[in-house]
Parts: C-alpha cells; sequence; structure tokens
C-alpha cells in the first residue's frame, strides 16, 4: 500500500524482486472452519474505496463524502503498522458510519522471514502458528474496541517477498491459516491484502485452501477500477462480493478543502459492520 508501511523506493523494489464456490460471499473451500458457526449477515460495499495511511480527520471525512468514494480503508493495528492513528477511535467510526461512509478494517501482521529490510515483527517457521493466532486476537481486540462488531472482516496485509522460497511461502501459509482460524473462532470474517506477483498469488494459488481468507483484495497498479477485468486467477475464485483491488496509489486528491494522498480502490467486498 504505496507508503503506509515502506517507502515508495522500497515497496517498488521489493515489489520487482518478488517477480471455489461460495457461501454468503467467501469461497466455501476457504472458510471451513465457519461451518459449525451461527455467523451475522455480511455487510458488504461495491464500489470505489481508498486507503491511506493515517484515518482522515472527521471533518476531512465529511468533505470527501462527495459521492466519488464510499468506503474507506483504516489501519486498525499490528506492530507493522506504519502511522500513528491520532483520529481512529470508536467514536469516529461511529461518527463516519452515520455520514454514511463505509469502513475497511486492516491489519498489519508479522511479515515474511525472506522479506528484504527490517520489520518490527517478522515471522519465522517455527513461530509462524503462534504468532499468528496472537496477532488476530490482537486484532479482534482492536476491531472491537472501534467498534467494528463480529461479522465483520479484518484484512491481513502481507507486503511483498519471494514466493518461489518455498520455506519462506510455506511459513507465511501457516501464518495466514493461524490468523484466519482464530478471526473465525471470534467470528470474524477473514480477508487478506498482497499483491499479484507474490503475497496474493500465494494465497490465490495455494493447493490446500484449508483455513485460507475468504476474501483477497489484491494489489495491481494498473489504473483499472474493476475487480473483474484484470482477476488475474480462475473466474469462479473469490467471486459473491469477495474481491478488493487497490489499482491506483499515492494519488493527491482534493474534496471539499481537504487535500490527501490516496491509494485507489475497486471494492466488492465485506465492510465493517457498524452501529
Amino acid at each position: 500500500m504505496a507508503e503506509h508501511r515502506q517507502s515508495r523506493k522500497r515497496r517498488y523494489l521489493t515489489w520487482a524482486v518478488a517477480g471455489a464456490a461460495v457461501v454468503a460471499g467467501a469461497g466455501i473451500a476457504a472458510q471451513t472452519s465457519m461451518a459449525a458457526t451461527t455467523w451475522p449477515a455480511q455487510t458488504t460495499y461495491t464500489g470505489r474505496a481508498f486507503d491511506t495511511c493515517a484515518a482522515p480527520s472527521l471533518s476531512a471525512m465529511k468533505a470527501w463524502h462527495t459521492g466519488f468514494y464510499g468506503a474507506a480503508a483504516v489501519y486498525i493495528g499490528g506492530k507493522n503498522r506504519g502511522c500513528s492513528q491520532p483520529n481512529l477511535t470508536a467514536s469516529w467510526v461511529k461518527s463516519v458510519n452515520s455520514v454514511g461512509w463505509k469502513l475497511i478494517p486492516i491489519y498489519v501482521g508479522a511479515q515474511p522471514p525472506c522479506q528484504s529490510g527490517s520489520n518490527p515483527e517478522k515471522l519465522t517457521a517455527s513461530t509462524a502458528a503462534s504468532l499468528g493466532a496472537t496477532d488476530a486476537a490482537d486484532a479482534v481486540a482492536k476491531a472491537s474496541a472501534l467498534g467494528m462488531k463480529a461479522g465483520s472482516p479484518i484484512y491481513l496485509d502481507m507486503e511483498p517477498y519471494d514466493v518461489t522460497n518455498t520455506s519462506c511461502n510455506d511459513a507465511v501459509l501457516t501464518y495466514v491459516r493461524s490468523f484466519d482460524k482464530t478471526l473465525r473462532t471470534k467470528t470474524y470474517r477473514a480477508g487478506f491484502y498482497g499483491f499479484t506477483s507474490s503475497s496474493a498469488k500465494a494465497i490465490a494459488t495455494a493447493k490446500d485452501k484449508t483455513d485460507l481468507p475468504g476474501n483477497l483484495w489484491y494489489a495491481l497498479w494498473d489504473k483499472q477500477n474493476t475487480t473483474t477485468a484484470d482477476w488475474p486467477w480462475g473466474s469462479t475464485q473469490y467471486t459473491g462480493h469477495s474481491r478488493g483491488h487497490q489499482y491506483m496509489v499515492n494519488s493527491k486528491e482534493t474534496r471539499g478543502g481537504y487535500t490527501i494522498t490516496v491509494d485507489r480502490d475497486a471494492w466488492d467486498a465485506p465492510v465493517a459492520i457498524v452501529g
């Protein structure tokens, strides 16, 4: 996500190196651990969304609610979250929801062991399962404290890495499965943000879909506002309101007198349940 955790230069360098049936909007093969739970009906949004590092002020959100964007992604937690969030409170969530915004919760969890650079939290093969569980529990606690109710999705942010590194990729999948399984035991839906060249590809092409996310938000900066025309995997994957597409980054925009640098997203997927 542009400059939200890493510098723009590093994001592009890292990206360059990295070189199902559906039930209630989520791939059934990936959602096996949901079967025994009675789930709240999910709230979905279809339209244009944006994400930006720090949640804008309430005044800015009111000014930006012009109809061009209908949803905004917010970074609810994670040790690798890149910006402080002075505006992101339960009161803010309630207020922007009342204005009409839909919210997309993102959690920046542990990053791959083979990812270049340093991060406050990196997973390893030996810690992947335990970190996935503890990070998911923290993500649910953060979402709940903000007034994002059970049944909401939480999108796990995984930055680019070398998916051809088998041991690294296996560790990432172990972490993701543990994270998602823990989310579902707490009745939160599992989503995932990643790159079509690496992290999202690892999820979409994994042979074993057990406990993988049911909603996939893919980064492909082709400036196409679509979740279908440029979808790079099987047409039956992640259907039924389960896709998001980050299609443009670092777009400096002014609306109602407020200028914010955002990434643009085409959205057709679950959003937070608020209110």
